[in-house]
């Protein structure tokens, strides 16, 4: 009898060891993905990488059915950076900008802990996709920094047991933190980066730069009556590059185009990163006929020179462009002229390139400067 209850008591043990240790396993393996994923976070250098990388890997990397990324943006300045760099909101419906920065403190409250527990009682309207199905239960990491909420990440799961109120958070909470610190360095170097005239990673002027500069020569041509061609330029299929070879070789990229592009042009034209692969250029006294040509320039200098990436490995680039023209008939009083005018006409003259099969160039003709009659000009007699 004595035998049969020590017999039990060490299977008991040994049961409850192979548990311990069960958890201890996992919890180890919890770990590691959660310090790779740190790593990964601490190593991104721009708030649209940052926002991908949250969006797309943070899901798989814990097998989360949903994940719905929540950012406060009182003044769309997030919307904004985002936008320059090329970000396709349409392909992330789960992420929201709110520019009532109120509802984090009305639905999060001023603890700033994170919650867990059902869907119906903690998840609010405000944090999910309108008309998406919520997940039965999530955990909600507020993503604040120096008393400032930044905003909150939902981590959803169909799983009830996933996300329990009882549950130890302290990963969740070394994330939460982790994200906040990313999330607050990225933004503020965007703000930084935005208040210099050139863009960092090409060398090339920035998008501000050249609408400053766009509507300078705009009316450097209303005075002398010279012809001003406006070249957008987009890489064809960039985000193959991207999602194929990484990010580092898209920067490589994007910095061969950048050269390649400035080679064809001369030291009085203007070439600027307009935002994401896109390329816009100012070609000063360039008629129509004349700016095409530089286009054409363009477009075959980078079809003729692959970079080399990987092992001896080329990587093949194109660029489409579409081209506008600015023409004013006689010097004189004109009618006031949009830069957005010529941007749009030559956009327009791309997304034909585009649609015709890309690695092209289309011209989307001239805009006239409208003169001033004698009487608009100098008043009524």
């Amino acid at each position: 009898m004595v035998e049969e209850d020590l017999e039990t008591q060490v299977c008991m043990l040994q049961s409850h060891l192979d548990g311990m240790i069960e958890r201890v396993q996992r919890n180890e393996a919890t770990a590691k993905r959660f310090q790779d994923m740190e790593m990964r976070l601490l190593s991104l250098n721009s708030l649209q990488e940052l926002t991908q990388h949250i969006l797309q890997d943070v899901q798989l990397a814990f097998s989360l059915d949903s994940l719905c990324l929540v950012l406060s943006d009182k003044d769309a300045d997030v919307k904004q950076f985002l936008s320059e760099d090329g970000f396709h909101f349409e392909d992330y419906s789960n992420l929201l900008l709110l520019s009532d920065v109120n509802v984090f403190k009305s639905k999060l409250g001023l603890s700033h802990r994170i919650m867990l527990g059902a869907s119906a009682d903690v998840l609010a309207d405000e944090f999910w996709p309108a008309g998406a199905t919520k997940p039965a239960v999530v955990a909600i990491l507020p993503l604040v920094r120096r008393g400032v909420c930044l905003g909150c990440l939902v981590l959803g799961s169909n799983e009830e047991e996933r996300f329990q109120p009882a549950m130890d958070t302290y990963f969740l909470e070394r994330l939460s933190k982790v994200l906040s610190v990313c999330m607050e360095n990225t933004v503020n170097y965007e703000q930084l980066r935005r208040s210099s005239l050139f863009d960092t990673l090409t060398g090339v002027n920035n998008r501000r730069f050249f609408e400053q500069r766009l509507q300078e020569e705009i009316l450097r041509s209303l005075r002398t009556a010279d012809s001003l061609t406006c070249l957008f330029i987009d890489i064809d299929f960039f985000k193959k590059v991207n999602d194929s070879f990484g990010h580092q070789v898209g920067d490589l990229a994007l910095k061969h185009v950048a050269d390649s592009l400035k080679s064809q042009l001369r030291s009085n034209d203007i070439l600027a990163r307009y935002g994401g692969e896109e390329f816009v250029a100012l070609l000063p006294t360039a008629t129509e006929v004349k700016g095409k040509d530089v286009a054409e320039r363009m477009r075959a200098c980078i079809e003729s020179s692959p970079i080399e990436i990987l092992d001896g490995k080329m990587l093949k680039m194109t660029v489409s462009i579409g081209t506008s023209t600015f023409v004013v008939a006689k010097a004189g009083a004109h009618k006031e002229v949009a830069g957005e005018e010529l941007i749009k006409v030559a956009d327009k003259a791309l997304y034909k390139a585009k649609n015709s099969g890309r690695n092209k160039v289309f011209s989307g003709g001239e805009v006239e400067a409208e003169p001033l009659s004698n009487k608009a000009a100098f008043g009524a007699a």
